[in-house]
């Protein structure tokens, strides 16, 4: 079975159907990641690209980084009080709580 690309004609011209690859879904840590490689791994982060491997490992750096980003604001927020139980009570509170919790780990991600 050949695997052959499809063309449609323009004028005189037969033109391959290009598609783009999808695009990586990377947030803030494969990002992170992204740049340490680029700046103090160069031949991983060189031999990631070549092998065309570097979006698959951004992306599973970023979403095992956002798991365990999770699990820390569960227990940090646990830890705070911000539980199910003050939600039902005060749900501003709550929100205060989580938006006081979530900006304490931002800023300390900031520093790592």
């Amino acid at each position: 079975m050949e695997n052959r690309a499809k063309h449609h004609r323009e004028g005189d011209c037969l033109v391959p159907d290009l598609i783009p690859p999808e695009s990586p879904k990377i947030g803030i840590w494969g990002m992170r990641r992204k740049q340490y490689l680029q700046q103090h791994k160069e031949a991983v982060y060189t031999g990631l690209l070549l092998s065309g491997k570097l979006n698959a490992h951004l992306e599973e750096i970023d979403r095992s980084a956002n798991e365990k980003f999770d699990l820390l604001m569960k227990q940090y927020a646990e830890r705070e009080g911000v539980t199910e139980e003050l939600k039902a009570r005060d749900q501003m509170e709550w929100v205060r709580g989580c938006t006081k919790s979530r900006q304490a780990w931002k800023k300390l991600s900031v520093q790592i």
